[in-house]
């Protein structure tokens, strides 16, 4: 024992076994002592011990009490979640306005959260004649324009019972008394708003909504009053001429946003230009008066949806050479003259102003002088193919312009062969203040499909002004197809009578007549499957075999038309011929040469029989040529015998008819040029030139002597044939209601 003792580590190993022998608690003990909401376990290697499970609070074995996390840990689900405590645990809900991405009660560690929910999807949230405006966590609703709520607030919530009723100056822009009242109303209104940063910021608020056309009539003048105001109060601050300056582009940007497109189109033309031109005015006054202001040289720029300015001020004796501005990818550069020896040390203030979207206010109710009237027999329709663009210099005596030059982009590409593109600018006095588009002064430097530039010598709003050529015949289109109508039955009529006239009559039977007969009827298929099947388009197979058949009748009447030609050539040439052998090979030409181009073509490209606007021959890959190919040999052809013909013919009648006097040849070689040139297909000349050039004048020519083609060839071939009106004498002579006329 006393060995033991002495050793210090045995010392502790004995009493440590002593204890545990000894202990009336053991650690059996300890975990049977735990509260029900209690757990027994170790915790960093200790001997275990009781404590209270997740959610409770206690020393783990007299008490676990709950734990009520919605109070003890600030704001857990976060803003847009409510807490609610349960026995142990808590749960997450969204507030209202928003949804879970998960489930509806959740912990906000398990990855879910609550997003904004869109109450605008939902169909009529808002009810009828009204806008729903989506806000996080919320939404609001307004009136449509023309519609007012039944409330006096503009923004309404439908549980309140606010609906939209229509506003009683719905139609006021259409009576000139609504139109002073309201106008006059607005002026009281604002009266109380002598300072001019108090009176643009209540014109940016009233304006901010949708408006009616009055409402822009009205704050139109109200913002011109303000130009009054500002030019005639005090000198202002730098601060206060940018806050003020933000506000009148705020003001005016709001009246002439996109939305309003609709209020202004419903403003009389003449009140419309009015009032258009008293904004751009009013804008380019106060930008002017505002930079004046100025007293240190300074550039400034203020950007809005629709509009856009620049404000330069700058010493007249330190001013550069040029001026420049770009805005929305356009360019504008003013000149000025050179004034060698003068030194006046006076501020000029240059404002540059561009607008987008202004052109339907401005489109030209009349031609200003775009329309080429030397390719286009009518003017079609003006457009605006840019956004506005303008300068203003103040004073202008001391920085005299020489010219500015711009270029602005189109808004829609155009076509340089086809389009006509001019440089205008809206013109007007300011007295008056009644504007139009004008051309004079202004020259364009350069066109491509994109961009026009140009060079004017004055100031002022500048566009680009567009008279499509696809348009001119676009707005004459309908005369043009009823034209087609008329020319097509009239000539089915003339060419039936033509057959009748050549298969009846027994003693006019020659090789001429067989040929006009063959002809006749090729040139009757084609223009009766024209009139019936051109714009059967919806099924394309039914089309393709439309545009073949036409395609095969015309050149047939082609072919015909080309035997014509030989055939006189061979008449007043003299030659002999076999005249059973002869009229065989006319036949195989006159309906087989056609037959083999169609064959061909169909072959290499059948999918171009056919397109989506007509059944006829489609210009992509050059396959229309497949018959402006045949039909321009043959007329070429045809010219060649016609030149040949008239020489022989001219020769003949000066030696074999020395009687018949020079006046007289004159007139019977022109009676039959007309002849020729219309039954050889001359006029189908119109439709070639057509194809290559594209105008007004070509359409109506084409579609005038085409259309025709059958009468002029029963008034060449028949009315005016000495032998068919002897025939039609002898059928009709027994006739009494025929005979006086006939006699």
């Amino acid at each position: 024992m006393e060995s033991l003792l002495r050793s210090p580590m045995k010392l502790v190993l004995l009493t440590a076994w002593l204890s545990s022998v000894m202990d009336p608690c053991s650690l059996s003990d300890i975990c049977d002592s735990c509260h029900e909401l209690a757990t027994c376990k170790s915790l960093n290697g200790s001997n275990e011990s009781c404590f209270c499970k997740h959610g409770y609070t206690g020393d783990g074995k007299t008490f676990c009490s709950d734990d009520n996390e919605c109070q003890n840990v600030t704001n857990i689900c976060g803003d847009k979640g409510n807490c609610t405590n349960t026995v142990g645990s808590y749960y997450c809900t969204c507030v209202s306005g928003y949804t879970s991405t998960g489930l509806d009660e959740f912990q906000p560690n398990d990855g879910t959260e609550c997003v904004d929910t869109d109450e605008c999807t939902e169909a009529e949230a808002c009810g009828a004649n009204s806008h729903c405006h989506n806000t996080n966590g919320s939404f609001y609703c307004t009136c449509q324009r023309d519609y007012i709520p039944t409330s006096g607030d503009k923004h309404f919530h439908p549980q309140s019972g606010v609906s939209c009723k229509e506003h009683p100056q719905k139609y006021c822009h259409d009576n000139i008394g609504c139109i002073t009242q309201t106008v006059n109303k607005t002026i009281e209104y604002m009266s109380n708003l002598t300072e001019p940063q108090s009176l643009l910021s209540e014109i940016a608020r009233q304006t901010s909504r949708e408006l009616t056309s009055v409402d822009v009539i009205a704050y139109v003048e109200v913002l011109s009053r303000s130009a009054s105001t500002l030019a005639a109060g005090e000198k202002l601050e730098p601060p206060v001429i940018y806050s003020t300056l933000s506000k009148l582009v705020k003001a005016a940007d709001n009246l002439v946003e996109k939305d309003e497109l609709v209020a202004w189109s419903r403003i009389k033309e003449e009140r419309r230009e009015h009032t258009i031109t008293k904004l751009l005015h009013s804008v380019e006054e106060s930008a002017l008066t505002l930079a004046n202001n100025f007293k240190t040289p300074t550039e400034l720029e203020i950007k809005a949806k629709q509009m856009e300015i620049k404000l330069f001020t700058f010493e007249a004796n330190h001013k550069k050479a040029k001026l420049s501005a770009s805005m929305g990818g356009d360019h504008i550069n003013l000149t000025p003259k050179l004034r060698p020896g003068e030194d006046r040390n006076e501020s000029v203030s240059v404002v540059f102003v561009r607008y987008a979207g202004i052109g339907d206010i401005l489109k030209p109710s009349s031609d200003p002088g775009v329309t080429d009237y030397t390719r286009y027999a009518g003017s079609g329709e003006i457009t605006v193919n840019s956004q506005i663009i303008a300068a203003a210099v103040k004073p202008a005596d001391i920085y005299q312009l020489d010219h500015v030059t711009f270029t602005l982009r189109h808004t829609e590409p155009v076509d340089t062969k086809a389009d006509v593109m001019k440089c205008a600018f809206w013109e007007y006095e300011p007295d008056s203040l009644l504007g139009h588009w004008a051309t004079h002064g202004c020259k364009t430097l350069y066109v491509n499909s994109n961009a026009t530039t140009c060079s004017c010598n004055h100031l002022t709003h500048f566009a680009i002004l567009m008279s499509s050529g696809r348009a001119n015949l676009a707005a004459h289109h309908t005369i043009l197809t009823r034209i087609t109508q008329l020319g097509m039955i009239i000539s089915l009529i003339c060419l039936f009578m033509c057959i009748f006239t050549f298969w009846f009559f027994s003693e006019i039977q020659s090789t001429r007549t067989t040929i006009h007969k063959n002809l006749c009827c090729s040139l009757f298929m084609a223009e009766f499957i024209f009139l019936v099947g051109i714009n059967m388009n919806t099924h394309k197979l039914f089309c393709s075999v439309i545009a073949g058949l036409l395609h095969y009748f015309f050149l047939a009447a082609f072919a015909w038309m080309c035997i014509e030609g030989i055939h006189l050539y061979l008449i007043v040439v003299g030659v002999i011929y076999n005249k059973g052998f002869l009229h065989r090979n006319f036949y195989m030409f006159g309906y087989g040469s056609p037959a083999v181009v169609v064959a061909i073509s169909a072959t290499l490209g059948s999918k171009y029989y056919g397109t989506d606007k007509v059944c006829w021959l489609s210009t992509e890959n050059h396959f229309i040529w497949s018959f402006i190919g045949p039909a321009c040999l043959i007329i070429l052809v045809n010219l060649l015998a016609f030149g040949v013909i008239m020489y022989k013919v001219y020769r003949h009648t000066a030696v074999k008819k020395p009687e018949i006097s020079h006046y007289e040849n004159i007139r019977s070689c022109a009676r039959g040029a007309m002849a020729l040139l219309f039954v050889l297909g001359a006029t189908w000349t119109f439709g070639v030139l057509h194809i290559l050039n594209e105008t007004t004048l070509t359409a109506y020519l084409f579609t005038i002597t085409n259309a025709f083609q059958g009468m002029f060839i029963f008034i060449f071939l028949c009315v005016l044939s000495r032998k068919i009106q002897e025939e039609y004498y002898r059928l009709f002579k027994n006739v009494p209601c025929c005979f006086e006329c006939l006699r």
